[in-house]
C-alpha cells in the first residue's frame, strides 16, 4: 500500500489502551525502517504524536530505559495527561531538550525495544518492521556512515541480547514489509494465532503477557 489512510483509519477504530490513548508501537531492528515508517503513519494520522525512543535511551543505557518510560509517559498518558521528559542528546552525550508528548487519541512509540514485555500492556496495537537484522544492520551503517562503526559493533551485540531476553516479533500484531513504492502489512504471529485459535478452539487468544 502507498497510502496509509486505510490503516490509519482502523488505528483509530481501536479501542483505548493507556487511559484515552491507543499507544501504537513500531518496532524492528536499527536500520529496518521504522522512524520512516511511523512519520508516514504519523502523517496518515493528522500529525498524531510519536515518541522516538532513541531520545529516552543513552550511550549508557541502550536499552535500560524501562522506568524512565513508563514514569515518564506511560503514567501521564493512562492519567490522560500530557507527558514531559527530557531527550538525550547523542552528541553532547547528556539529556538536554525538554519535551512534551500529548495525550492524543492515538500516540506512535517507534523505536527497538517498543513492543518490549513491560509496554505491551499498554499497547492497542504492535507493528514490526519485518526486514532482517544483518539486512537492516547493514542499511543503518551505511546510513550512519564509518566513523560510527564502533558504536555499531557495540550496538549490534546489546541489540542482539536485548531481542533474545524480550523479543517483540512473535507478540506483534502486523508485519510491515517495505516495498519500492509504500508498505504492506501481513498479520503477525499474534494476529494469526487469534485467527487459528478461533478455528481450533472457539476461545480468544491471550497473549503470554
Amino acid at each position: 500500500m502507498t497510502d496509509l489512510t486505510g490503516a490509519a483509519a482502523g488505528l483509530r477504530a481501536l479501542p483505548p489502551s493507556c487511559g484515552p490513548v491507543r499507544l501504537i508501537a513500531v518496532d524492528g531492528h536499527a536500520g529496518s525502517g521504522k522512524s520512516t515508517f511511523a512519520g508516514r503513519l504519523a502523517a496518515a494520522l493528522d500529525g498524531a504524536p510519536v515518541l522516538r525512543l532513541d531520545d529516552l535511551a543513552s550511550h549508557e543505557e541502550l536499552f535500560a530505559w524501562t522506568e524512565r518510560l513508563m514514569k515518564r509517559i506511560i503514567e501521564p498518558l493512562a492519567r490522560g495527561a500530557t507527558a514531559h521528559y527530557e531527550a538525550y542528546d547523542w552528541t553532547l552525550r547528556r539529556f538536554t531538550e525538554p519535551r512534551e508528548l500529548p495525550a492524543a487519541p492515538v500516540v506512535l512509540i517507534e523505536g527497538v525495544g517498543a513492543g518490549r514485555r513491560a509496554l505491551r500492556p499498554y499497547l492497542a496495537r504492535l507493528h514490526w518492521m519485518d526486514r532482517g537484522a544483518e539486512e537492516s544492520w547493514e542499511r543503518g551503517r551505511r546510513r550512519d556512515g564509518p566513523g560510527l562503526s564502533t558504536f555499531w559493533d557495540g550496538w549490534t551485540t546489546a541489540e542482539t541480547r536485548h531481542f533474545s531476553a524480550d523479543p517483540s516479533r512473535p507478540f506483534a500484531d502486523a508485519l510491515v514489509r517495505e516495498l519500492l513504492e509504500g508498505y504492506v502489512m501481513l498479520p503477525g504471529p499474534v494476529s494469526t494465532a487469534m485467527h487459528d485459535q478461533t478455528i481450533t478452539h472457539g476461545d480468544q487468544f491471550r497473549p503470554p503477557y
